[in-house]
């Protein structure tokens, strides 16, 4: 891992542990083994390392979970569906760079206008319109009931938000949000799809 690397991953733990304004420069330095004044020639600074772990972690989630730009193939069955979702969510729960990230971004949504853009993207907005395309080509293809595809991305996808946040408050239960996320994407097959 370059030093590069190693100040973007130092950052990342310190900012989810104590907070973007509850970190300083010294402390990444410290945490990667170098002076404060090394870490500049990497860095502008805070913001910079900032901005460089969300551009990161964008990235990462696009090609590991999908967007609205990406959906991946639009599965042909309830169980291929469930299958991806489930493989998707376990990314987003266990992937240690993601839930960092997004221990940073609950936190710092409220102070940072990026940040907030970028909560809402990833736990609202964004992933409500992906499923909502998933699910028009899943009903173009006869696999879901004709409906509104955005209310039913809303429904899908709400319960597993809050699962996800649960599991991140209280990783013990981390195994029982995953099963609870697979029941309901199983009760919303059945209702949904033929």
């Amino acid at each position: 891992m370059s030093t590069k690397e190693k100040i973007l991953d130092a950052a990342l733990t310190l900012f989810a542990e104590n907070g973007y304004d509850g970190t300083s420069v010294e402390q990444i330095a410290n945490n990667v083994g170098i002076k404060a004044p090394s870490l500049y020639k990497h860095y502008k600074g805070k913001e910079d390392i900032l901005n460089a772990l969300i551009d990161s972690a964008e990235e990462r989630y696009e090609v590991m979970f999908g967007s609205e730009k990406n959906i991946g193939k639009v599965p042909q069955s309830r169980e291929e569906f469930i299958k991806v979702t489930m493989e998707r969510i376990s990314f987003t729960m266990r992937d240690p760079i993601i839930r960092k990230t997004r221990m940073l971004l609950v936190q710092e949504q409220f102070r940072n206008e990026r940040i907030s853009e970028a909560t809402t993207r990833h736990q609202l907005d964004g992933i409500q319109r992906m499923f909502a395309k998933i699910i028009k080509g899943m009903m173009d293809e006869g696999i879901v009931v004709k409906d509104d595809p955005k209310l039913l991305a809303v429904e899908l996808t709400a319960p597993a938000v809050l699962q996800i946040a649960r599991s991140d408050r209280q990783p013990q239960c981390e195994k029982e949000c995953m099963e609870y996320i697979e029941k309901h994407l199983r009760h919303f097959c059945k209702v949904y799809m033929r």
